[in-house]
């Protein structure tokens, strides 16, 4: 086949549930050159992990052109999209400008998945969902499961002692638990363990983290906070901590495809479609589909026989 370019913009999650997909053809047709055009702090995960050879910034003005219908292209692009032998873009593309551009463009097989899975019934995760296109090339997605060492990729020092990592924010307000009710649970995990907190944060936190770490610092909570990481290496954070706590996040995703232990609370989003496909990955869901609508007790009793059993339970 030659060379396949996969086209992917979005989020840190909407890649990283991508990535089962782009593991398949590099599993499946490992003499093919595989590049992605997207963000690269975001697509860095795929090269990290040998998953893709290389991948190009998505950021270009020129690029504007190809979601116009019948614009004039820029000549270098053109060369660029027309040299490799498969495109699958899952750009969100409702009237087919871009696609159709491609074709214009000379892009000679091209599949078009979808920007966003779809919410309805039958419920598939949507790994499988973004890998379907690929059926096109006889390549099918059995197990979206992904596990993934990133310690080798962009090394970092990680401390040896035990330790529960936590993200407490998304993108998105409504699917984050309160600051407080964390804290509230981080205490009582500190009373029954001797065990130290990692917290992480983004863009998305920036302005409201300190309102957490001030909670954590009330209650004299050991905690490091770690900011300003690449996503790889975030991800070898991630392989060496005993636990994870989160919500429907890119962070979250990550933390899965490390293989991490942990839990996972749900309110509007439906897990059966956007949690990942893990099982060390428990999830705990609203009955309200609100975030609100989880109390701290229904929280620590989730994580109950992960504490009853830690081997650095408090005497």
């Amino acid at each position: 086949m030659g060379k396949i370019l996969f086209i992917r913009g979005g989020a840190v999650g909407d890649f990283i549930l991508t990535m089962p997909a782009i593991q398949l053809v590099r599993d499946q047709l490992p003499e093919n050159e595989v590049e992605i055009l997207g963000y690269p702090a975001i697509t860095s995960l795929a090269t990290a992990m040998g998953l893709a050879d290389r991948t190009r910034s998505i950021e270009d003005g020129r690029l504007a052109a190809f979601f116009a219908p019948k614009a004039k292209l820029d000549q270098e692009w053109c060369d660029y999209f027309s040299s490799f032998n498969v495109v699958v873009s899952y750009l969100y593309d409702p009237d087919g400008f871009f696609g159709d551009n491609l074709e214009r463009a000379g892009v000679q097989t091209l599949l078009r998945g979808p920007f966003r899975p779809a919410d309805g019934a039958p419920f598939v995760p949507a790994a499988l969902q973004l890998a379907a296109p690929l059926e096109a090339l006889a390549l099918f997605l059995d197990d979206p499961e992904m596990t993934l060492d990133y310690r080798g990729s962009d090394a970092i020092e990680t401390p040896s002692r035990p330790r529960v990592a936590i993200h407490p924010g998304s993108g998105n307000a409504s699917k984050n638990w309160s600051f407080e009710s964390w804290a509230s649970v981080l205490a009582e995990i500190h009373r029954k363990l001797d065990i130290e907190f990692v917290v992480t944060s983004g863009e998305a936190e920036h302005e409201t983290i300190g309102h957490f770490l001030a909670l954590l610092d009330e209650r004299e909570l050991p905690y490091t906070h770690l900011s300003g990481l690449t996503l790889p290496q975030l991800g070898a954070v991630l392989n060496d901590v005993d636990f994870y706590l989160g919500h429907d996040s890119g962070v979250s995703h990550l933390a899965a495809s490390a293989g991490t232990k942990g839990l996972l609370l749900f309110g509007p989003t439906n897990p059966e479609i956007w949690a990942p496909v893990s099982p060390d990955m428990k999830r705990l869901v609203s009955k309200d589909k609100s975030l609100g609508g989880i109390q701290v007790q229904e929280v620590l009793k989730a994580l109950r026989n992960w504490t009853s059993s830690h081997p650095n339970r408090r005497d």
